[in-house]
């Protein structure tokens, strides 16, 4: 079996999670146990699955860091994902940008304040 990525992160509030994750970014909801005790959903997108554990007040202090991550997306068509995204009112912290090392790449936060980099696919 080949290696996958897994992440996981740790919001305030699941249902934010969601609505940014499935409803803007197209995720799809693979596990939903909001109701649960210790409240956990996993989405997954093409071969990139996430998992959130709902923390009180979003902070791990069992996890480290409990925050500090860049999530990348490679994807196909980036300007029509950020276009996705800025129709949806989302506020872009970096618009599509050129960078040194060759790929272009833009850049939002989550509800948390997870930095996710929306970018196209490396050599």
């Amino acid at each position: 079996m080949p290696t996958s990525l897994r992440l996981e992160i740790f919001p305030a509030d699941l249902n934010a999670t969601v609505r940014f994750y499935a409803d803007l970014l197209g995720f799809s909801i693979v596990d939903d146990r909001r109701a649960d005790p210790l409240p956990y959903i996993a989405l997954a997108r093409d071969g990139f699955r996430l998992g959130a554990v709902s923390i009180p007040g979003g902070v791990a202090a069992h996890r480290h860091p409990p925050t500090g991550v860049e999530i990348v997306l490679e994807v196909d068509y980036l300007h029509a994902e950020r276009d996705r995204i800025v129709r949806a009112g989302w506020p872009l912290e970096e618009d599509i940008t050129l960078r040194p090392w060759g790929l272009k790449d833009f850049r939002i936060l989550d509800p948390d304040g997870y930095y996710l980099r929306f970018t196209t696919h490396g050599r």
